[in-house]
């Protein structure tokens, strides 16, 4: 098709003839007083004009450029056909144009001078760090931008959205210690604010995605547990209690693990007595965890092979009366038949007592 070609041509005459001068930023310009250059057809006029006088700087003029440019152009006649061969390639190819628009660089695909952070305004800023952290995929671009509408901006409203986006980009980097720190500085200056809710279960959400596998010292479960605490009874209302209360029992649950995993390591070894004190927390302090039922069963074991069968027994009607249809009461009844016991609450000790409180309800 000419049309590219003719619209070209015509747009340089129309430019010689404007009033500003060539050196002019082009959006649309007007061919004959009929033909109208859209946005949409920038590229392919700037590419015709690349391609058909690239070494006069054409393009460049109709992209916008100041005149020591075009000079610098048509003294070399564009780099000896260089330069407005890879303009050509530039403008052909790339994504998009805004770099190349009012450029006054004599390479204009040439690395463009950053423009200084403090010259942004506060929401540009954000929008910058919102962009590098969801498109970008950069959050240590994102969070920079973060900091400096903070620093620059402090005190306004894009600086407590920004100290809040902190938290949460460093979250997301699994820079967790620091991901605490700001969410702590964000309740520390706007407590009452309505993502102060936001930014407790953040600091939550810091400790538990910390919780290691169950060997290891549970340090960081317990600070997780106070902090998810914090949010189900402060704010109890908001969309982040919910979330918590399910973390807070998957975290508790872990802590019987734990217990769990060293009173068997005792029970292996038959240190029987430490391996008691062990399934007896589990049994008192997390009667609502998904290991109470083992720990009643492994309780059994240790009594009968110290030999106090009215312990064993009511471990067993513990068990039998919460967990009859678990596979660790079978095994319980079973190593108590082989000695002729049967589950059933005996005697006076701590298992007694839960016994009464659990199964007949009486506390006094």
């Amino acid at each position: 098709s000419l049309k590219p070609v003719l619209v070209a041509l015509g747009l340089l005459l129309s430019l010689a003839g404007r009033a500003g001068g060539p050196f002019q930023p082009v959006g649309q310009v007007a061919f004959a007083d009929s033909v109208e250059i859209s946005v949409e057809d920038e590229r392919l006029v700037s590419s015709s004009l690349a391609l058909l006088l690239g070494p006069f700087a054409a393009h460049r003029i109709y992209l916008g450029t100041t005149p020591k440019v075009a000079i610098i152009y048509g003294l070399t006649f564009g780099g000896f056909g260089v330069l407005a061969l890879i303009d050509l390639g530039h403008l052909l190819f790339s994504k998009d144009l805004e770099a190349y628009r009012n450029n006054d660089k004599v390479i204009m695909w040439g690395k463009p001078k950053e423009r200084a952070l403090d010259t942004y305004t506060p929401e540009e800023l954000y929008q910058l760090g919102e962009y590098q952290l969801e498109t970008a995929k950069k959050p240590e671009q994102a969070l920079l931008y973060f900091q400096e509408v903070e620093r620059i901006y402090p005190y306004t409203e894009w600086a407590k959205r920004g100290l809040i986006m902190q938290a949460f980009t460093l979250h997301k980097n699994k820079e967790y210690e620091q991901a605490r720190d700001a969410a702590q500085r964000f309740l520390d200056f706007y407590p009452g604010d309505e993502d102060a809710a936001y930014a407790q279960y953040l600091m939550a959400l810091s400790y538990y995605d910390e919780i290691d596998e169950v060997g290891r010292d549970q340090g960081l479960t317990f600070q997780a547990l106070q902090s998810l605490r914090v949010v189900i009874e402060d704010y109890p209302d908001s969309e982040y209690a919910k979330s918590a209360m399910m973390k807070f029992d998957l975290a508790f649950d872990h802590l019987a693990a734990k217990e769990m995993e060293i009173g068997r390591y005792y029970l292996k070894r038959k240190n029987y007595s430490a391996a008691i004190n062990r399934f007896r927390s589990v049994v008192q302090d997390f009667q609502t965890t998904t290991h109470t039922a083992e720990a009643l069963h492994r309780l059994v074991e240790c009594y009968l092979a110290l030999g106090f069968e009215d312990e064993a027994q009511t471990a067993a009607a513990i068990l039998g009366h919460n967990y009859q249809s678990s596979p660790f009461y079978d095994d319980s009844f079973r190593l108590l038949k082989g000695k002729g016991l049967s589950p059933e609450a005996k005697g006076t000790s701590w298992l007694a007592t839960v016994y009464r409180q659990m199964i007949r309800g009486e506390w006094l």
